[in-house]
């Protein structure tokens, strides 16, 4: 089974909608709409939909309603069909002419049935039914006004939202972080003594909050319609503790049983904690465009994987800044450009200066397709260079419409570099080079104190000097590749200074970022005291603390820092590289750190002979296609890494990387200090 074959599960379901929205009005949820940009886009749909009028909506309580004119509607949702979605979709229905409503969810009804606390006996003689489905098809008729309206409410997997034939990602859940040693605290206030948990590796899915076991849940019943779609019977294996509990509910997920039964193929899940190695995803090492852009250009709204590309040079308008608004952004994902998608996968696959290189050759054969007076120069790309070919194209309707994706990520190339950030970005990779040759020579107090002139005020900075959010990154980057250390008096006194500064540095911003005001809980600058600011800079060295010994109960993993000596210098070694070569190592058969989930009665005995007997366990190799799904997020460089390590390693083999979104450096403290990790949102 190869990679077409998950393309394949994501074009059955988008096509399953497609089917339904004729001249229908649609709505969609953030999710939902991001899955369907990357795989085809709203063009497709409106094509699917058929009117001249634009019928596709937001789903959200203050959505507009359809009118006599409009009497079809088709919701498609990557949420459970509860609580504020159920409300959502009343109020919508109710101020509207609807005579006919689809409603499409991502979510199983196997899930729906645990959302609404029917027990796992009950669910199994439920089989074959769809009780919570046809309740909401009878209130949905109620709600047109009319019981002899149409309703449908159906189950169509739209999880995935592909960025490359070996990488996708789940947009529903890109809030999903793995869990930290201080979150043991919080989960063990709700236990009785008896029951308390020693550690994270303690955790199960009795111990989880109900919000976030639900929440694994429907990602679990996702994944096991890809591995239907897909034709395999699946071995589940885990590295790190929120990973063991998914790789666990996935291996005895009760509707799976029948399906396995009479699969043909095989494949490996491997899921991975994102937390165990934070370097890779606040690290600057990445050499390659795609990360940059994403880093430095803004987010497109509703989005958690794609930019807003300024597209207001290619207008007749000012290229000032308020006029940034005034037109569609463009963005990175090219679905229907056959041309634009090559040129992407050549960015995500290719080095910095490749990738600008490759740029400038898709301009250059766009612009002679349509004989515009393009003049040839070699040698270094310049970003005046690429605007000169980008230019050609302006006022040149036909032009424009040929090549509008080439010219999108173009643009996204030019603002990419002239951006003043991407300047910082080997300001970043020098310091965390001087970095690892400093853990080998001296201890963290000595690091540390190299961080304490950094750490400046707003009224003492240059654009050339770290921001408040900056110097999160590089102390996360400090913690995560320095791993355990040993406390001493030395440390405790750099620590202290550096809390110090750090608490002056928020406390003096004259405006507060999202991101601040999302970890001091202040919306204004006037609020935050410099008492308030050093309790919220001890909690942010709480979680630095976890970070830092994330890895402390492995054995093969328990550092990501290679010490240098004559022969080379000290070098970071991503944790995904390490879990990688150690499933494909031929000496190792039975691999310490990745864990095997047994899915029943037959594997665990296995398990238990194979301590005694020859009986060979289960391990992640044994299969021609191996899933490797992150927890947290994944960096652009860290999925070609895998992808082109799998292809040296066992040349047979197939991979697909899955994670929960695609990351740059400034998710990480967002994600990391995030409040409501265990219980995110559900929408009810």
């Amino acid at each position: 089974m190869s990679a077409p074959g998950v393309l394949s599960f994501i074009q059955q379901g988008w096509e399953q909608v497609l089917a339904k929205v004729k001249r229908a009005v649609v709505y969609l949820d953030a999710a939902s709409a991001e899955s369907l940009h990357w795989y085809c886009g709203s063009t497709r749909l409106m094509e699917a939909v058929g009117s001249p009028v634009c019928h596709l909506r937001e789903f959200e309580p203050k959505a507009v309603g359809g009118k006599a004119e409009q009497p079809k509607a088709v919701f498609v949702l990557s949420c459970l069909l509860k609580g504020r979605t159920v409300e959502t979709l009343r109020d919508i229905i109710c101020r509207s002419h609807f005579q006919y409503c689809v409603v499409v969810t991502a979510l199983s009804h196997a899930v729906h049935l645990t959302a609404n606390h029917v027990p796992a006996a009950a669910a199994a003689e439920l089989e074959g039914q769809q009780p919570v489905f046809e309740q909401l098809e009878e209130k949905l008729c109620e709600w047109m006004g009319n019981m002899n309206y149409t309703a449908e409410v159906l189950h169509i997997p739209l999880l995935l939202a592909p960025l490359a034939p070996y990488l996708v990602l789940t947009p529903g859940f890109a809030s999903l972080f793995p869990l930290l040693p201080q979150d043991v605290h919080l989960l063990n206030s709700a236990r009785p003594d008896k029951r308390r948990l020693g550690s994270l590796c303690e955790v199960d899915s009795s111990a989880l909050t109900p919000e976030l076991m639900l929440q694994m849940r429907c990602l679990v019943s996702g994944l096991s319609s890809l591995c239907e779609h897909l034709g395999v019977r699946e071995e589940c294996f885990a590295v790190g503790a929120l990973s063991r509990v998914i790789a666990a509910d996935l291996a005895n997920y009760a509707p799976a049983k029948n399906r396995r039964k009479t699969a043909i193929g095989r494949a490996s899940v491997v899921f991975v904690d994102r937390t165990l190695d934070l370097t890779g995803a606040v690290g600057h090492h990445g050499d390659n465009l795609v990360e940059k852009i994403i880093s430095v250009l803004p987010q497109l709204p509703g989005h958690t994987n794609d930019v807003m590309v300024n597209m207001v040079e290619l207008t007749a308008l000012q290229t000032q800044e308020e006029n940034q608004n005034v037109v569609a952004p463009g963005c990175l994902a090219q679905a229907n450009d056959f041309a634009a998608k090559a040129l992407w996968e050549a960015l995500l696959n290719t080095k910095h200066k490749e990738a600008v290189m490759e740029v400038r050759r898709h301009l250059v054969e766009a612009a002679s397709r349509e004989n515009l007076p393009i003049k040839m120069s070699m040698g270094r790309v310049t970003p005046g260079q690429l605007t000169s070919y980008i230019q050609l194209f302006k006022n040149n309707l036909k032009a424009l419409r040929n090549h509008c994706g080439i010219l999108q990520l173009g643009l996204a190339t030019v603002q990419t570099l002239k951006h003043p950030q991407t300047a910082k970005w080997d300001n970043f990779l020098a310091f965390e080079r001087l970095l690892l040759q400093s853990i080998g020579e001296s201890g963290m107090s000595v690091v540390l104190n190299q961080l304490l002139p950094m750490c400046k005020p707003s009224t003492q900075r240059t654009s050339d000097d770290y921001g408040p959010e900056e110097l999160l990154i590089l102390l996360i980057y400090i913690y995560s590749v320095f791993g355990e250390f040993t406390v001493d008096k030395d440390l405790g006194e750099a620590e202290e200074k550096v809390k110090k500064a750090l608490a002056q540095v928020f406390c003096e911003e004259s405006e507060l970022s999202p991101l601040l005001q999302k970890i001091t809980g202040c919306d204004s600058a006037t609020k935050l005291t410099f008492h308030r600011s050093k309790i919220i800079v001890d909690e942010l060295f709480s979680s630095l603390w976890d970070i830092a010994g994330a890895r402390s109960h492995m054995k093969e993993f328990k550092s990501v820092y290679v010490p240098g000596n004559h022969t080379h210098q000290a070098f970071y070694k991503p944790l995904l590289k390490q879990v990688v070569e150690e499933i494909f190592n031929p000496e190792k058969q039975d691999p310490v750190d990745i864990e095997h989930m047994s899915s029943g009665l037959t594997d665990l005995l296995k398990t238990g002979f194979s301590r005694f007997m020859k009986v060979s366990r289960p391990h992640p190799s044994d299969h021609p296609l191996l899933l490797l799904f992150v927890v947290g997020g994944i960096t652009v460089s860290e999925a070609k890494m895998i992808k082109d390590l799998v292809a040296s390693l066992k040349p047979g083999t197939q991979v697909i990387v899955l994670s929960t979104r695609l990351l740059k450096p400034l998710n990480i403290p967002e994600l990391l200090f995030a409040t409501d990790r265990l219980h995110p949102d559900l929408g009810f």
